[in-house]
C-alpha cells in the first residue's frame, strides 16, 4: 500500500510541475507578444534550458531579433536547432530562413529547403509558401514547377492563403494542362492524408 501511495504522490507531483511549466511558458509566451522581452526571457529561459521546445523557439527568436537581449545569430541558431529538433515547425522554418540570408551560419539552399520541408510537412504554410518558391526557382532542390504548384495549392487550401492562391495560379501559364493536374492530384493526396493524420 505505501509503494501505491508513493507512486501515487510522485505521480502528483510531475503532474503539478508539468502544470507550473505550461504556466510559465505561456507566461513567457504572452509576455513576448506584449513586448515585454525581459519578462519573456526569464521566463522562457529556465524551461528552454530543460528541454522545451516552445521555450527553445521563443528563446530563439530573443536572440534573432534582440528582443531584450543583445542580436546574437549564433545563439538564435543554437535554440531554434534544439526546437527544430524536438519538431517546432515554426522553429524548422526560421532555420531555413536564416540559411537561406546566411544569418548566423553560411548561405546554404540546401539545409534552407529541407527546414523548410520539415515545416510544411507539418502544415505550417509560411514554409509552405517558401518551399514552393524554392521549388519554383531550383533553391536549394531540383527546380519542379510542378511541386511549386502543388505547395502553393496546399497552402491556399490548408490555411486558406490568398497569396499562396495568387502564385499558384501565376504559373498556370506555364504548365500544361497535364501538369496541372499532377500538381492538384499530389496537393488533394498530401491534403487528405494531412487531415486524415489530424482526425479531420
Amino acid at each position: 500500500m505505501r509503494v501505491i501511495t508513493r507512486i501515487a504522490i510522485v505521480l502528483a507531483l510531475l503532474h503539478a510541475a508539468g502544470l507550473a511549466d505550461s504556466a510559465d511558458l505561456k507566461k513567457g509566451l504572452a509576455a513576448f507578444n506584449e513586448g515585454d522581452y525581459a519578462t519573456s526571457l526569464a521566463e522562457c529561459q529556465p524551461l528552454a534550458d530543460a528541454g522545451n521546445a516552445g521555450a527553445q523557439f521563443c528563446v530563439g527568436r530573443l536572440y534573432a531579433n534582440g528582443f531584450g537581449v543583445a542580436m546574437d545569430d549564433a545563439l538564435a541558431i543554437k535554440w531554434y536547432s534544439l526546437a527544430a529538433d524536438a519538431g517546432h515547425a515554426e522553429a524548422q522554418f526560421n532555420l531555413g530562413v536564416m540559411y537561406a540570408n546566411g544569418w548566423g551560419v553560411d548561405m546554404n539552399w540546401e539545409e534552407s529547403a529541407r527546414y523548410y520541408l520539415l515545416a510544411a510537412e507539418q502544415g505550417f504554410v509560411p514554409a509552405q509558401k517558401a518551399l514552393a518558391y524554392a521549388c519554383g526557382h531550383g533553391m536549394g532542390v531540383t527546380k519542379d514547377r510542378v511541386q511549386a504548384f502543388a505547395w502553393y495549392d496546399i497552402a491556399a487550401q490548408v490555411g486558406d492563403d490568398m497569396g499562396a492562391g495568387l502564385k499558384r495560379d501565376e504559373l498556370l501559364e506555364r504548365l500544361s494542362a497535364e501538369d496541372v493536374a499532377k500538381a492538384q492530384q499530389i496537393a488533394q493526396k498530401w491534403i487528405s492524408d494531412f487531415r486524415a493524420a489530424a482526425g479531420n
